[in-house]
């Protein structure tokens, strides 16, 4: 039976406040195990930069018991996830990465999502050949068989041209990473099941992948339901083109509510009406599914947050790798961390130019600050 969308009838009674309660208690669950919350969320984003930190162990330290930096990687091949492109790169349940596979013969979504040329196949190929003869093959066993050279990569800079292979081959699903050895991938090869054929499987597929974005992100404001509904063109390249229905779609099953002339989405079986604030501190990711739609931020918390590693030193206002700074449902600052000669050092500003003066704020900041300092294995 096809869901149908449910409307809050009395809108007035449902605020902002709600909302931003709501995004924050929905997001922030109680702690559990890794191999739990990874099911919960589907889809966990990575970034290699480490400062204080990756961004996956920052996300995920906030909702899995005793979690350690590096965690994730070293319990990778027990936990039944695998590395791949959701709305952008990170670590997916099987049964998410399934919904997504197999992808057509085209580039990573860096590269334009281009067609590979016929030489750029038959290297393929041979590669793939080479990988399934041996197993489980690190980088470097590849370059030195074959010695492709170096290629102009998407940022300007030069890549191993094996290397490139291996993550296009990666991307279209061929390979699969095992493991990691100090950061580097080690691949496998893989198989997935054949494209379903039915038109009817096929969207349910697309509704499940857009199911799993909203159970991330929520609630949504109308335009960001439609930017990472888009975003799934780099999960399925294949369906591409059934975006705008699969948008559609959502939007009339999608429980919803127009609050001060914005139209809202989130899961048809959750209540915002009953989300109430947890009295903590917390250091976000920059990349935490609480703070990733900055559309979003801005509506809930009124200022701008921008990730500025990326900016030129001289013209950084929060910082290189600025956490957002959750005081109960609000984001009223910002912190920069690093472990200095074993030592947790913080720097933190606040949006209201001081921290609040209540002694709540000041004990579950110190919280806060002894949990990051456990999970980097800083000194006490």
């Amino acid at each position: 039976m096809k869901k149908r969308k449910r409307t809050i009838g009395s809108v007035s009674a449902l605020t902002l406040d709600d909302l931003r309660r709501f995004a924050v208690a929905r997001s922030l669950f109680a702690p559990t195990t890794l191999r739990r919350a990874i099911a919960r969320m589907g889809f966990v984003q990575a970034d290699p930069i480490r400062a204080p930190a990756r961004a996956q162990d920052l996300i995920l330290r906030q909702r899995v018991k005793g979690y350690r930096a590096g965690d994730l990687e070293r319990h990778y091949e027990s936990l039944g996830i695998e590395e791949d492109f959701f709305t952008t790169y990170g670590f997916v349940t099987r049964e998410v990465q399934a919904l997504m596979h197999p992808r057509p013969d085209l580039q990573v979504p860096a590269e334009g999502n281009q067609r590979s040329s016929a030489a750029q196949r038959k290297k393929a190929q041979l590669l793939l050949e080479f990988v399934e003869e041996r197993g489980a093959v690190h980088p470097r066993e590849v370059e030195e068989h074959f010695a492709h050279g170096t290629v102009r990569n998407y940022w300007g800079g030069s890549s191993l041209a094996t290397t490139q292979m291996l993550g296009v081959m990666h991307y279209r699903g061929l390979l699969r990473v095992a493991r990691r050895e100090k950061g580097i991938r080690i691949y496998r090869t893989h198989r997935h099941e054949a494209e379903p054929r039915d038109e009817a499987v096929r969207r349910a597929r697309i509704d499940a992948l857009v199911d799993v974005a909203v159970n991330i992100y929520a609630p949504l404001p109308g335009a960001s339901l439609s930017y990472y509904v888009r975003r799934l063109r780099y999960a399925v390249p294949q369906w591409q083109e059934e975006m705008t229905a699969a948008l559609r779609r959502a939007r009339e099953r999608l429980a919803h509510a127009r609050i001060e002339g914005v139209d809202w989405y989130w899961p048809n079986e959750e209540n915002p009406r009953r989300a109430e604030a947890s009295e903590t501190v917390r250091l976000l990711a920059p990349f935490d599914p609480v703070v990733h739609d900055r559309s979003r931020f801005e509506l809930f918390w009124g200022w701008v947050y921008r990730f500025e590693a990326y900016t030129p030193a001289p013209k950084r206002k929060l910082g290189y790798y600025a956490l957002p700074l959750l005081w109960r449902e609000r984001v009223i600052g910002w912190g920069n961390l690093a472990v200095k000669n074993g030592n947790l050092t913080s720097n933190l500003g606040y949006v209201a130019g001081r921290p609040p003066r209540d002694r709540a704020f000041k004990r579950e900041l110190e919280a806060e600050l002894e949990r990051m300092r456990i999970f980097l294995g800083a000194k006490a």
